[in-house]
């Protein structure tokens, strides 16, 4: 009747360095070593395992503790909280605040250079532009002179037979 209720592990290992285990139904190797060490009061792990084992716990108790304060960050499960509790975390959002505040003066700065220089160079573009239409207008004014001059030279310069001349029987009112 012992038997009947015995739960069975085998741990097989061959000199290659082959391992295999056998288990009896409803139980795991890793459940039945914590039984063995629960009941013969013998520790199976070393003290690296055991220092291993105790940093998981710490690591998943503080990421626990963290998942809950920013619960508390975006404003979740803060009516639980007392007043003294409540500072750090006003503290923690001010903080916050500052620097995005500071964030956005250094990015409306920013801006505001970008913008002076342009204005700069608007400035100086216009400037060029105003002078290079001086220079057309000049030039215009140019060739219109030499335009007017080139047609007197023109007209001096028409040979006298084309001319009308008033004096012609033909061209007088009768």
């Amino acid at each position: 009747s012992v038997l009947c209720e015995a739960h069975v592990s085998l741990l097989i290992s061959s000199s290659s360095g082959k391992m295999s285990d056998y288990c009896s139904a409803n139980t795991s190797f890793s459940r039945m070593l914590e039984r063995y060490q629960q009941n013969c009061g013998k520790k199976l792990w070393d003290a690296k395992h055991e220092n291993l084992s105790a940093q998981i716990d710490r690591i998943k108790k503080e990421n626990d503790n963290m998942q809950i304060e920013l619960r508390h960050l975006k404003g979740e499960d803060v009516n639980t909280l007392n007043p003294k509790e409540l500072i750090p975390i006003e503290e923690a959002l001010e903080n916050g605040l500052n620097g995005v505040r500071h964030k956005q003066i250094e990015f409306l700065n920013m801006l505001k250079k970008k913008e002076r220089l342009l204005d700069e160079d608007n400035k100086r573009l216009n400037y060029i532009l105003h002078h290079q239409q001086l220079a057309m207008e000049g030039n215009i004014r140019e060739m219109d002179i030499i335009h007017r001059q080139n047609d007197r030279e023109f007209a001096t310069q028409m040979p006298m037979v084309f001319r009308v001349q008033p004096i012609q029987p033909n061209l007088q009112d009768n």
